[in-house]
C-alpha cells in the first residue's frame, strides 16, 4: 500500500500532473481480458443444461409419438433430470475441494457426454431414462462449479458481469436446443429426436479441450497452500497489482494462513472432510451465515417457482393452447423465445455492474408478474370461448411469453447465480452454493413434472395465475431481505449480512468504516482505489 502511495505521489509531481490526485476522479479499470476468457471457458459448462432444456421442449413431441408414451411419462422424462442433477450438485462441492475447480469442470463435461450418447442411442423409455440419469449428474456438477469458479477468478469491478456468464450460456444452450429441434424436425420421427439429443455431446468435447487453457481458482490454490501459484493467477485476473495483493490477503485470512507467510508453498490445516462446514451452515450458524443461507436458498427457490422452466419446456403446448397449431410455427415461436432470452441476458451482463443487483432484480420480477398475469388472462379468455381461435388473444399470449422470457433474463435469471455465488464466505462457498443449486433443481423438477397435471386440473390460465402469485411473493422477499452487493469484495459479505430485513444498518456501518479507514480527505488516491474495490455507496 505504501508503495502505491509513493507511486501516486511521484506521478502527481511530474510536470503537467501537479495536483492530479486532488482533481481527477478514480478511473474505472478496463475489463480484464484474461479473467474474461477464464469466465467464458468455465461458463460453457452451462450450455449443457441449456441445450437439454431447449431440445427436450421439441423432442418431447416426437418422443411421445415414437415411443407411444403418456403425458405423465413425458412430465417425468422432462423433469426427472433436475432430480438426478441433485446427485451431481451434492457431490460437486466436495469434489471441487478435493481435485480443484478446473478438473471438476472436466468431470462435468465427461459425464454429460456419456449421458448424451446414451440418450441418442436409446431404444425405449427405460433406456432413455438411464441416459437422463447420467446426463443429470453431469448437469448438477456443471451448475454448481461454473458460478463458483467464475466468482473466484473475477476482480471485484467486473464480478457481476463475469459471474452472469453461466446464465448467458444457459440461454445460448436453450437457443441451440430450439434451433436443433427445428433443424431435425423434418427427418423421420424415430431418427430426428435421437439426433436432437445425441448431438448434445458436442459441447462437452469442446469444453474438455478448452478447459486446458484455464488456470486453477486462486482461492482453491490458497486452500492447498500453493501461494506462489495463487499469486500468479491473481496477478493475471486482477485489475491492478494492489488489488491482487488485497485479494490474496483476504483469501489467506479466510483460509487461516498468517499474513506474514509469503513462501510459494505453505502448510494449511485441512478441515475434517467438510463436517465443520455443514455444522456451521445448519447447526451453529452465525446471524450473518443464517441470513446468507436464507437469501441464497430463497433466490434459487423463487427463480424456479415463478414458472420459467414451465414456459421454456412446454412452450409448444402453450402456443398450441393460444391458437398456434402448425408444428413448424410452434417450433419457430420457441426459437423466438430462445432469441428473446439470449438477447436480454446479454443486456443484463452490461447492466449488472453498472446499476447494481437490486434495481435489476426488482424490475425484472415486477415485469414477470405483469407478463404472467397478462398471459393468464389471455389463456383464460380462450378457455371461456371454448378454444375458439381469436387473433388478438393469440398475439397477446405470444407477446406475453416473449415479455416474460425477456424480463426473467434481464434480472432474476443471471442475478440468482451471481448473487448466490458471491455472498458465501470462502470457507462455506462450495457447500453453500451446492445447497442453492440443490434447491434450484428440486423446485425445477417439481414444477416440470407437475405442469401438465396442474393445468389439466386448474386450466392453463389458472396455472399462470398461480405462478404470477409466487412471483409477487418473490418481489416482496427480494425487496426486504436482499442487500445490494455491487462492488463488494467477496470477503466483505459477512459484515453486510446478519441483520436480515434491517440490512441497511450493516450497509451504513460498512460505509462509515470505509470513510474512517481512508480519512475522507479525497487526497489519498490509493484509498479511493481501495474504497472502489470495497464498494460504492448503495
Amino acid at each position: 500500500m505504501a508503495g502505491r502511495r509513493a507511486e501516486d505521489s511521484a506521478v502527481s509531481q511530474q510536470p503537467g500532473n501537479r495536483g492530479l490526485s486532488d482533481f481527477d476522479p478514480p478511473k474505472k479499470p478496463k475489463r480484464n481480458k484474461y479473467a474474461f476468457a477464464c469466465a467464458i471457458l468455465a461458463s460453457m459448462t452451462s450450455i449443457l443444461l441449456g441445450y437439454d432444456i431447449g431440445v427436450m421442449s421439441g423432442a418431447a413431441i416426437y418422443i411421445k409419438e415414437d415411443l407411444k408414451i403418456s403425458d405423465v411419462e413425458i412430465e417425468i422424462l422432462l423433469g426427472i433430470i433436475n432430480v438426478y442433477s441433485l446427485i451431481g450438485s451434492a457431490a460437486a462441492g466436495r469434489t471441487s475441494d478435493l481435485i480443484g475447480r478446473r478438473y471438476t469442470i472436466v468431470l462435468a463435461g465427461a459425464i454429460f457426454f456419456m449421458g448424451a450418447i446414451l440418450m441418442g442411442f436409446a431404444t425405449n423409455y427405460v433406456f432413455l431414462m438411464v441416459g437422463r440419469f447420467v446426463a443429470g449428474i453431469g448437469i448438477g456438477y456443471a451448475l454448481m462449479i461454473a458460478p463458483v469458479y467464475t466468482a473466484e477468478v473475477s476482480p471485484a469491478s467486473s464480478r457481476g458481469f463475469l459471474t452472469s456468464f453461466p446464465e448467458v450460456f444457459v440461454n445460448i444452450g436453450i437457443l441451440l436446443g430450439y434451433v436443433s429441434n427445428y433443424a431435425f424436425s423434418k427427418l423421420q420421427t424415430h431418427l430426428g429426436w435421437r439426433l436432437m439429443l445425441g448431438i448434445g455431446a458436442v459441447p462437452s468435447v469442446i469444453l474438455g479441450v478448452g478447459v486446458l487453457a484455464m488456470p486453477e481458482s486462486p482461492r482453491w490454490l490458497v486452500m492447498q497452500g500453493r501461494l506462489g501459484d495463487a499469486t500468479r493467477v491473481l496477478n493475471k485476473t486482477s485489475d491492478s497489482k494492489e488489488e491482487s495483493l488485497l485479494r490474496l490477503a483476504d483469501i489467506k485470512e479466510a483460509a487461516g494462513i498468517p499474513e506474514y507467510c509469503t513462501d510459494d508453498v505453505v502448510q494449511v490445516v485441512k478441515r475434517s472432510q467438510g463436517q465443520d462446514v455443514w455444522k456451521e451452515l445448519f447447526l451453529r450458524p452465525t446471524p450473518a451465515v443464517r441470513h446468507i443461507l436464507i437469501c441464497a436458498v430463497g433466490i434459487h427457490f423463487f427463480q424456479q417457482a415463478s414458472g420459467i422452466d414451465a414456459v421454456v419446456l412446454y412452450s409448444p403446448r402453450i402456443f398450441e393452447k393460444a391458437g398456434i397449431t402448425n408444428s413448424d410455427h410452434k417450433l419457430l415461436c420457441t426459437v423466438a423465445v430462445g432469441l428473446a432470452k439470449t438477447i436480454f441476458i446479454l443486456v443484463a451482463t452490461l447492466l449488472i455492474d453498472r446499476i447494481g443487483r437490486r434495481p435489476l432484480l426488482l424490475t425484472s420480477v415486477a415485469g414477470m408478474v405483469l407478463s404472467l398475469g397478462s398471459l393468464a388472462v389471455g389463456l383464460t379468455i380462450i378457455d371461456q370461448h371454448h378454444g375458439a381461435k381469436m387473433t388478438w388473444t393469440t398475439a397477446l399470449c405470444l407477446t406475453m411469453v416473449l415479455a416474460y422470457a425477456a424480463f426473467f433474463s434481464i434480472g432474476l435469471g443471471p442475478i440468482t447465480w451471481v448473487y448466490s455465488s458471491e455472498i458465501f464466505p470462502l470457507r462455506l462457498r462450495a457447500q453453500g452454493c451446492s445447497i442453492g443449486v440443490g434447491m434450484n433443481r428440486v423446485v425445477s423438477g417439481v414444477l416440470t413434472m407437475t405442469f401438465i397435471s396442474l393445468y389439466k386440473a386448474i386450466t392453463m390460465g389458472g396455472a399462470f395465475f398461480f405462478y404470477a402469485g409466487i412471483a409477487t411473493v418473490a418481489w416482496v422477499f427480494f425487496y426486504t431481505m436482499l442487500p445490494e452487493t455491487q462492488g463488494r469484495t467477496l470477503e466483505d459479505m459477512e459484515v453486510l449480512f446478519g441483520k436480515f430485513h434491517k440490512w441497511k444498518e450493516a450497509n451504513a456501518l460498512l460505509e462509515t468504516r470505509a470513510q474512517v479507514d481512508h480519512g475522507g480527505d479525497g487526497n489519498n488516491r490509493s484509498g479511493m482505489i481501495q474504497l472502489e474495490t470495497k464498494g460504492p455507496s448503495l
